[in-house]
């Protein structure tokens, strides 16, 4: 597993919905980058004036990105995220 360093996260993301509410099949390439991952890991920090500050999301949480936002990486055949944590959005 990877250890993202100072104020990175490692997200995972979540799968694209593959039917709409109304019951609407999607194919594979019409489906949308996911905007949605969840907390893998995190980094140490950020070290701002000398002070060391605390992430504001935690392993585990649900949250919400830019699709374009972090480097997509593959781990053992699973597709990851590594971004900063001002790249999320918001915790669902």
């Amino acid at each position: 597993m990877i250890k993202p360093l100072a104020d990175r996260v490692l997200v995972r993301p979540l799968e694209a919905e593959a039917k709409t509410k109304t019951g609407i099949i999607i194919p594979d390439t019409a489906k949308e980058a996911p905007a949605q991952g969840k907390i893998i890991a995190l980094g140490n920090g950020k070290m701002k004036d000398g002070k060391k500050h605390d992430f504001s999301v935690k392993i585990g949480d649900k949250v919400l990105y830019s699709k374009y936002s972090g480097d997509e990486i593959k781990l053992e055949n699973i597709e990851y995220k590594i971004m900063k944590e001002d790249e999320i959005l918001g915790i669902l």
